[in-house]
């Protein structure tokens, strides 16, 4: 059976049908040596399971079927998720699948939708994200990277960071100044741009487990054919929030929380306080706290179930499930007495790692957009509150 007819009787099947398949699927097929791994891996690590799903046809769980995709429903796709997370899947080189893609296939043109889509689904192209800057992270806004029109071509100049995993891409795309005279918003462009264009420096940072995933990314006078900017110029900005709601709703996913507290559990048992009167107040809270966020969060799939748009209040979901993970692991830290000082896996079970879990939870509520920014959102675009 072609993965085009399977996925249409994927479509068929009950919530509960589906998710035994895709289960029953990634039992059978995910390499067991990567399950619950103690960081984020490199492509050369996953490129085999990239490529078990692109032959699958279950890469792109959230494009339509005419790109290639799934085209399944929020529910479903949901139900990937939280399988993956369930069996200890590793985090794929996604920003092409999750944020490149959809984009392009709103505001790309046909000519770009064929070109760079079939190559995302192979994996021929990798991509890598280029938003932050050193003075414009959370204030996205003020980025100064700038992109000069010189003839056909764009050249550009400036500094990304924590460009994530950018050692393992080969293109970028890049949110660039293209008028300077215009407000902070309305003069940035949406560039594509191949990692190995002459100029472009990846120097990769090393985190406190000493594992290199973020990376400084610099352009000095990259030149970048004309017909790469998405969108029309100097409306970057109304696509890159579209990319950041995107990227919210899977930030907010419960899925973290949900292995956190799973390894909570396992880790309390194995202490010794699984039983303890305190111990069972304090998780009894975390474990309702994810429950509340698992109903927020399917308000939000079942919105975009419906085909509507989502709005600033997806900002939610973001905070909570972050800051809940944060809270989570540091229990686990808290339990783990000699073993939380330890950066790998405890001695008999791969699965319990607090330190590392702890770790992966800090730099939750600062990427995607800060808790912070989050916040002042919600507070101006909900709330309605005054900005002074």
């Amino acid at each position: 059976m072609s993965a085009a007819a399977e996925t249409e009787d994927l479509d068929r099947l009950t919530d509960d049908d589906f998710r035994l398949v895709v289960r029953n699927f990634i039992a059978a097929n995910y390499p067991p040596e990567l399950r619950n791994a103690p960081r984020r891996l490199h492509y050369k690590d996953t490129k085999g399971w990239y490529r078990t799903l692109a032959r699958k046809g279950w890469l792109c769980p959230n494009w339509p079927k005419q790109f290639g995709g799934m085209g399944i429903s929020a529910s479903k796709q949901l139900i990937m998720l939280e399988e993956k997370e369930r069996h200890g899947c590793a985090r794929l080189n996604e920003m092409g699948m999750t944020m490149l893609g959809p984009l392009l296939i709103k505001h790309g043109t046909k000519e770009q939708q064929d070109y760079y889509l079939p190559k995302i689904l192979t994996g021929e192209h990798i991509w890598c994200q280029g938003y932050s800057e050193p003075n414009a992270g959370s204030d996205l806004a003020s980025l100064r990277t700038e992109a000069v029109l010189d003839g056909d071509e764009w050249v550009v100049n400036g500094q990304k960071i924590w460009t994530s995993l950018a050692m393992d891409a080969n293109w970028i795309f890049l949110l660039v100044r293209t008028d300077k005279t215009a407000k902070q918003q309305e003069g940035i462009s949406f560039l594509l741009v191949p990692m190995d264009s002459p100029g472009i420096t990846v120097r990769p940072i090393p985190n406190i487990d000493m594992g290199e995933e973020f990376c400084e990314t610099f352009f000095d006078n990259v030149r970048v054919p004309k017909g790469n900017l998405v969108g029309r110029i100097n409306q970057g900005w109304t696509m890159a929030k579209n990319l950041l709601s995107f990227e919210r709703i899977g930030s907010g996913s419960p899925r973290q929380s949900s292995y956190a507290l799973g390894r909570l559990k396992l880790l309390a048992e194995r202490m010794g306080v699984w039983d303890d009167e305190v111990f069972q107040d304090r998780y009894t809270r975390l474990r309702l706290d994810l429950e509340d966020h698992k109903s927020l969060y399917q308000e939000f799939v079942d919105q975009v179930r419906r085909g509507e748009p989502l709005g600033p209040d997806v900002s939610m979901l973001k905070i909570f499930q972050t800051e809940l993970f944060q809270r989570i692991t540091e229990t686990m830290l808290e339990i783990s007495g000699e073993n939380g000082g330890l950066f790998g896996p405890l001695e008999g079970n791969r699965e319990l790692n607090p330190a590392g879990l702890f770790l992966q939870s800090r730099p939750a509520t600062i990427y995607a957009g800060s808790n912070e920014i989050q916040r002042n959102i919600l507070a101006k675009n909900v709330l309605e509150l005054p900005s002074r």
